[in-house]
């Protein structure tokens, strides 16, 4: 069976409170930019990009433009977290699949894509999370495009917590045998300071 078309977002929208307020997907990490990185692992996963980012516009821009992944903002205000996120691409794809990532996790697997969507096929679900053990990764998630309505209509009743969503949905959870540094989030400085001494293969 042929790949549905899949759009790739990369979620850097939050204000990076945990990081002292500094732009995550910025920050470098041996010389270059965390989202930089991590557009580099995605990009040939899917068949287009986009950037989710509500501060420094520019430089995500320079950052999305060698593969052609324009910036889109949340569609709500307040930095409204990662599900704001996937509202904006949802409501911007053009494909039938989005997938998201955070622009924090550079050493995301390269098969992410070709494995969450073979699962969502099999089991005629909407929306595949990644897992490794029994530690769901909710960010990392394939999600259909038919559930833009129902994220929308979540949001704007208050909602904000992604796991929560997505119990909602027909949900799927998809193992991954990788190391758990495949998903690791670089949310403080401490986590970047590790992450630039040593790096996974």
């Amino acid at each position: 069976m042929k790949r549905a078309a899949i759009t790739g977002v990369l979620l850097a929208g939050g204000q990076g409170r945990r990081m002292g307020l500094r732009d995550k997907g910025l920050l470098l990490l041996r010389g270059k930019p965390l989202a930089q990185r991590v557009l580099e692992r995605l990009a040939p996963q899917v068949d287009t990009l986009l950037i989710n980012a509500n501060q420094n516009l520019e430089c995500y821009a320079k950052l999305g433009a060698p593969f052609q992944a324009p910036v889109v903002t949340d569609l709500i205000p307040g930095f409204a977290g990662p599900l704001a996120g996937l509202q904006a691409a949802l409501a911007h794809a053009a494909t039938p699949l989005v997938l998201s990532v955070p622009c924090d996790a550079p050493f995301l697997p390269l098969d992410l894509a070709a494995r969450l969507h073979a699962a969502l096929n099999a089991s005629a679900a909407d929306l595949a999370i990644a897992t490794t053990g029994t530690q769901p990764h909710p960010v990392f998630c394939l999600c259909r495009k038919a559930l833009c309505a129902d994220l929308a209509a979540y949001l704007a009743s208050g909602g904000r917590q992604v796991a929560a969503w997505q119990r909602r949905q027909a949900c799927i959870e998809v193992p991954f045998d990788e190391p758990s540094a495949a998903f690791m989030n670089l949310n403080t400085l401490a986590d970047w300071q590790a992450a630039a001494l040593s790096e996974p293969d």
